[in-house]
């Protein structure tokens, strides 16, 4: 799959402070957490195998003295404004970088090689290779208020909305989190995206962001996570992830190959969607298919990216998102794969693990940012390469 047919909602989700209403569903759902925790521990579902190898010396990494280190200097220190807090290691790490002021290429390849080590990233399968897909931030057409034209919502978090993240109570879990709606007093899935989609009698209606004349593209706004709406004034809104509403992720791009539509090589963001203008009374069922559905919220500047899950801007090219069960949010990443549609070209770079993705799962997995504009779709939308990936740990020597 493409990167859009394997992505989920990208960014950090705001955590927002229970109200009166949510009190009795809050403590409702911590009792069951006792449950989820039981029932965890005895499968040993939240342990993953270990895939993560032994140190590797620096001349193992394909192309390590060939990068452009400056250009990954930026994505490490957005991260050093979060990671301090986490472990000593990251402190000592991020006060040295900051102290370093400008620098060039080889005093950044020497600072990674004394605060890190390399570990080869082992990947699942059969032939040893892992996934790197991409993903972006699309530009849509919208306003903010509806008229025949503009007739698509973007929905902000409701706030009946309901999410519980286990790590907050268990450590063990996480990644792990509950979301629903209250029904009386029993805890339900929250609506899937059919019920959503419902025009003027969706359950959430009132709840508008803004309004965008294109579903198709609404639809990818939603895989990819954030974007920008561009309004009829020529003024531009960045929207982000806000929540999601817990319900499963499903590939329509896996549906439509099973179909027999579109074959399996050609799958890409832009056989979808021209699949999708072209079979317009077949297209909302399909959409409705893949249950999950995300609510953003507007972002205050439109020249910063969109924020990940460690919950600084990404940053295009440098950031990606991983299986945070696996790879740990923050680590320098090196790449080993190749550009889509090149003919091979290698890609082989420092990036920075700062997203997570719902459907990115496993160790030797990983989903590239590119940022925005064409060249960015075009990249996004057309990867599906196959990859090596090297995680650099900090030195606790």
């Amino acid at each position: 799959m493409s990167a859009f047919a394997n992505r989920r909602a990208v960014g950090v989700a705001r955590r927002s402070s229970p109200g009166p209403a949510n009190a009795d569903a809050l403590r409702f759902l911590g009792s069951i957490c006792v449950v989820l925790v039981l029932f965890l521990h005895g499968c040993e579902l939240y342990r993953p195998e270990p895939g993560i190898g032994q140190a590797i010396s620096w001349e193992d990494l394909p192309a390590w003295r060939e990068d452009r280190f400056t250009e990954a200097w930026p994505a490490l220190l957005q991260g050093c404004r979060v990671l301090p807090r986490r472990s000593a290691e990251w402190e000592r790490i991020c006060a040295r970088a900051t102290s370093l002021g400008d620098i060039d290429d080889s005093v950044a390849r020497r600072f990674f090689e004394q605060e890190f080590r390399a570990h080869r990233v082992n990947a699942a399968g059969a032939d040893g290779k892992g996934l790197v897909t991409g993903y972006y931030e699309p530009l849509l057409h919208g306003s903010r208020v509806p008229d025949e034209r503009y007739r698509y919502p973007v929905y902000g978090r409701p706030a009946d909305l309901i999410r519980v993240d286990l790590a907050e109570l268990y450590p063990e879990l996480e990644g792990k989190k509950v979301r629903g709606r209250l029904e009386g007093s029993r805890l339900v899935p929250y609506y899937a995206r059919g019920e959503i989609d419902a025009g003027a009698s969706s359950p959430l209606a009132g709840n508008e962001l803004l309004w965008v004349d294109d579903p198709v593209a609404l639809f990818f706004l939603h895989v990819q996570g954030s974007g920008r709406v561009k309004l009829p004034d020529g003024e531009l809104i960045a929207v982000g992830y806000a929540d999601q509403n817990g319900q499963p992720y499903s590939s329509i791009g896996r549906i439509l190959i099973e179909r027999g539509e579109i074959p399996r090589e050609r799958i890409s963001l832009f056989s979808i969607r021209d699949w999708l203008r072209s079979h317009p009374d077949e297209a909302s069922a399909l959409l409705s298919s893949n249950r999950s559905y995300v609510f953003f919220q507007l972002r205050e500047a439109t020249d910063e990216h969109a924020r990940g899950s460690l919950n600084v801007p990404l940053t295009p090219g440098r950031s990606i998102a991983v299986d945070r069960r696996n790879i740990p949010l923050g680590v320098p990443v090196w790449l080993d794969t190749t550009y889509p549609g090149s003919g091979g070209r290698e890609l082989r770079r420092l990036t920075f693990a700062q997203d997570t993705g719902g459907a990115i799962k496993g160790y030797a997995r990983a989903d590239l940012f590119w940022g925005n504009g064409a060249e960015a779709e075009r990249l996004a939308g057309e990867m599906k390469q196959d990859a090596r990936l090297f995680v650099l740990l900090p030195r606790v020597d």
